[in-house]
């Protein structure tokens, strides 16, 4: 490979990651065989999230020499490990006991809009309604997203009050509000600092700003690596190409795969234009058309451009299902699916059903229809709320029964809940998974109601013959409810006065999970969700460690309120890619499949008609316009209109890449709401041919 870096440039499944990998491997035979220093070569290697890191190392790592290691990881981690590393060089840029000298702490998204909430002053965040009244959950979310967004295009915090000046006239002519919102981001930088807590915002702030310019650094990170190569660019943050242009310049070589029509992460921190200024520094290495077969012909790609009315495409590669209610939509579209998977058309693993914003209702229902019928659904990356999971509300009413003081953290309802829920036995076999509680919903409202003491410090179960009808409820019940009584007493007994002799609640839930719940026969999203509990847990006591908060009941009841707020918590840790194939149907939005980079033979596009197409099906986060590096043009309807159309025009052309046979465009005249549905592709609708559904509504008469 020659020593000027490449710049790969090709659309969807046109083999640029096999181009990079090439590229890896080609460059590191070359330094093993002119014996370069030092001996053990390392190459940075960069990829969009944590899965695409994944699959990039696995493809890499058969194919290198040994004498030659690389380093995969992604541009935020990137940002982490090296703040972290060269922490006591940072403390030195900075007046003393403006950073911590302890090693900092990262903050999760869920605890950090917590933790400012708390900080900032709810009279400040009131004054922000003057640009637009929101509630002031939504301005904390908001200011925190500007502060990020600023720090990943290596935008300085005082730069803000200009841009937003700028951007938003003449509509919002408020300085003094953009002053305040900078004054709010300093306040939460400062105190941040000072706890040795970072963000996402915050390390790429300290990283961008203050570390890779430090000539120090800059020397040290030249020294350390001998090629960078990176996997689609265009959903970097433009800081990224700061650090590769320094390594460019420095020496080393490297190689960039570009997606002119990608861009997945614009709106949410991803400056593509910024990036594409490395392509001059780099030789052009354009793909073609890749050979394996898509629904992207030029008459495809160019239905999303039109307005008017269009003729049908040729063949039954383009279907649609239209109905009048939303219901009717989500039961058609299972019923095709069934029917197709019956008759051996297509196997489940093969259909993928996608749209801009999957409701609650949509997966509910497309899920129940499927499992009824035999085929199983995975849903990629799901994003609920942990609270939504019984289980865990069950967990989370228990540890308010052993802690003090979070007697107002559990009532009646929940109880009867929590009773039915943990004591569910084991099944009776392998084969049968079927299990059913002893204590039923009814006896649970009993026991609830004459066996749960309320008290604000030290709310307790009584015993069974506190309900003066004991004897009705069953040998089984009885047993089940005072074994559950039985272990909390046990919980409670442990506690003690001092808090650093008291187990955590971490421990607490451990214990509970290990006792109430048989892991061997928990379903994989309930596994999940006990997984995302721990680590949310794990990480929300760390930090209560790092603030030295001592009132133990008070810090359980702060992450009791924390998730039932109905805070997205992360995701936990993944045990495999997702990218793994599975026998079964995949539900996913838009965002979500295209980063994962997936692709499939049917495709279902539910929603055609929904609005939230608009704009590419992403949401944008408040201000990111005008947070990228060449921004600075005013926010007028025609150039966000524009910008949608564009990020439209890509979505479309993404997915038909993505779709291999057929896809199906499912649209209903009304939306869940009730309201009328005129979104910008129903064109498409007549580019379509009506789906042949004869076969499967007799298929579904028959039964």
């Amino acid at each position: 490979m020659p020593n000027q870096p490449l710049w790969i440039t090709g659309p969807v499944r046109s083999g640029k990651t096999q181009a990079l990998v090439e590229a890896i491997v080609q460059n590191a035979k070359q330094q093993v065989s002119h014996a370069r220093i030092p001996p053990t070569p390392i190459f940075l290697g960069f990829a969009v999230n944590g899965d695409n890191r994944v699959q990039l190392l696995d493809r890499i790592v058969t194919r290198l020499p040994r004498a030659v290691s690389v380093q995969t990881t992604t541009p935020l981690a990137f940002f982490e490990s090296e703040v972290i590393l060269y922490w006591p060089l940072l403390l030195k840029l900075f007046p003393e006991g403006q950073l911590l000298a302890q090693f900092p702490l990262r903050l999760r998204p869920e605890t950090e809009q917590f933790w400012a909430t708390a900080l900032w002053d709810s009279t400040m965040i009131e004054e922000l309604n003057s640009v637009e009244r929101l509630p002031a959950e939504r301005w904390i979310r908001r200011v925190l997203d500007v502060g990020q967004l600023a720090a990943f295009g290596g935008i300085p915090l005082e730069a803000l009050p200009e841009r937003f000046a700028e951007g938003f006239a003449p509509v919002h002519q408020h300085p003094e509000t953009w002053d305040l919102l900078v004054r709010l981001l300093e306040q939460w930088r400062q105190w941040c600092w000072a706890q040795g807590l970072l963000t996402y915002g915050l390390l790429t702030e300290l990283y961008g700003q203050h570390l890779l310019p430090h000539p120090q650094y800059q020397a040290q990170l030249c020294q350390r690596f001998q090629g960078i190569f990176a996997d689609d660019v265009d959903s970097y943050p433009a800081i990224a190409r700061t650090l590769f242009e320094h390594l460019l310049v420095a020496g080393l070589t490297g190689a960039f795969t570009y997606n002119p029509e990608g861009a997945i992460r614009l709106g949410l921190g991803a400056d593509p234009q910024a990036l594409t200024h490395l392509s001059q520094r780099c030789e052009q290495v354009p793909l073609p058309e890749p050979r394996h077969q898509h629904l992207a012909p030029q008459i495809l790609i160019d239905v999303a451009a039109q307005v008017t009315p269009l003729e049908p495409f040729p063949g039954s590669a383009l279907q649609r299902i239209t109905t009048y209610s939303r219901a009717q939509l989500l039961r058609q579209v299972a019923e095709t699916i069934v029917q197709a998977v019956r008759v051996g058309q297509v196997q489940p693993q093969d259909i993928a059903i996608i749209g801009p914003g999957l409701d609650t209702l949509a997966r509910y229902t497309l899920i129940d229809i499927l499992t009824q019928r035999g085929i199983a659904v995975s849903s990629l990356k799901d994003q609920r709320p942990l609270v939504s999971t019984a289980l865990v509300r069950a967990l989370l009413t228990l540890l308010a029964l052993v802690y003090p003081g979070l007697g107002r953290w559990v009532n009646v309802e929940q109880i009867a809940e929590m009773l039915v829920v943990l004591t569910l036995p084991p099944p009776r076999s392998e084969t049968v998974l079927i299990r059913e509680s002893p204590i039923d919903p009814v006896r649970a409202g009993l026991l609830a109601d004459h066996c749960f003491r309320p008290h604000p410090e030290h709310p307790e179960l009584l015993p069974i013959t506190a309900f003066p009808r004991w004897d009705r409820l069953g040998y089984g019940v009885a047993t089940a409810y005072d074994k559950l009584r039985d272990w909390v007493t046990q919980q409670r007994s442990a506690l003690t006065p001092a808090s650093y002799l008291t187990l955590s609640p971490v421990f607490v839930l451990d214990r509970a999970i290990q006792h109430f719940c048989a892991p061997v026969w928990l379903s994989d999203d309930q596994l999940a969700a006990l997984r995302e509990l721990i680590e949310t847990a794990q990480h929300f006591w760390v930090v209560q460690d790092r603030l030295g908060s001592t009132n133990l009941g008070e810090s359980v009841g702060q992450l009791i309120q924390l998730l039932r707020q109905g805070t997205l918590t992360a995701n936990p840790f993944p045990l495999q890619s997702s990218s793994t194939p599975h026998p079964a149907v995949m539900i996913a939005t838009t965002f979500q499949y295209r980063t994962a980079r997936l692709n499939h033979r049917w495709h279902f596009w539910l929603d055609v008609g929904s609005p939230l197409w608009q704009g590419g099906g992403a949401v944008e986060l408040w201000g990111a316009p005008l947070l990228m590096q060449q921004a600075g043009q005013p926010q007028t309807a025609s150039l966000i209109l524009e910008r949608d159309q564009a990020q439209l025009q890509r979505l479309i052309h993404d997915l038909l890449r993505r779709v291999q046979e057929r896809a199906y465009l499912c649209h209903s005249t009304l939306s869940v709401g009730g309201q009328e549905q005129v979104g910008p592709l129903l064109p498409l609708l007549d580019a379509a041919v009506d789906a042949d559904l004869a076969v499967g509504l007799h298929w579904e008469k028959k039964l």
